[in-house]
């Protein structure tokens, strides 16, 4: 079993109407061999913005990636190709601190028309640390207090992909035995449901069945639908 904690940095939005848009991903592969976890590899990559180009300065500030760095960036789907194939072939669950990513990453699919049925399993780690220390709905903790309260010391810097996930998967690593994750799958619908639980115990993950026909192949363009 593989379990993929990634993270992503957005635009800074300060004004209704603005659009955020994904501008990098990073993730830490978790591998556990006889209950025993273990990081095996870790993702990083910035995505280039199409709705609004340009960075703010605000964005900027805030997550410290740079104009240079999106500007020669892939787009989102070409980085979400490459991110699959990092995840790779076998079964897998997807973490995130919070559900923001997740509602973040299915509406930016959904909009650019990049399938989402790789996008199964997901588990939010803030949750699950609530409910392992009973905590009260209104005491979702951040990340920054979520390691502190668990004695382990932040690395990297804020507010950059890879160093959050880093970090979100030092928690999952020191809980992982007291952590349940789940099975499931959002549904077509704008509404995200991440605790529907598959009904059978079989499952398979073809997570390259939907994006397949995203790039065109070696030997020639690929068809439309």
């Amino acid at each position: 079993m593989t379990y993929i904690v990634y993270d992503l940095e957005m635009t800074v939005r300060r004004k209704r109407g603005q659009v955020a848009e994904i501008i990098e991903i990073g993730a830490v592969k978790i591998a556990a061999e006889d209950g025993v976890p273990r990081v095996e590899s870790t993702y990083q990559s910035f995505v280039k913005p199409v709705i609004v180009p340009l960075l703010t300065p605000d964005t900027t500030t805030f997550t410290g990636i740079t104009q240079q760095d999106v500007s020669g960036a892939g787009t989102l789907a070409e980085v979400v190709r490459s991110f699959v194939e990092w995840m790779g072939p076998e079964e897998y669950f997807l973490c995130a601190w919070g559900p923001d990513d997740q509602r973040q990453l299915v509406q930016e699919c959904r909009q650019h028309g990049i399938p989402t049925d790789w996008i199964v399993n997901h588990n939010n780690l803030q949750k699950m640390l609530s409910k392992t220390f009973k905590l009260e709905k209104h005491q979702q903790m951040g990340l920054k207090n979520a390691l502190e309260m668990l004695e382990i010391p932040f690395s990297g810097s804020h507010h950059r992909a890879l160093d959050d996930a880093r970090n979100t998967a030092e928690i999952m690593l020191k809980l992982f035995d007291r952590l349940q994750f789940k099975k499931n799958k959002i549904s077509e619908e704008a509404k995200i449901e991440t605790e529907v639980v598959y009904k059978t115990a079989h499952f398979e993950n073809l997570p390259f069945a939907g994006l397949a026909g995203l790039f065109p192949s070696q030997e020639g363009p690929a068809e439309e639908n």
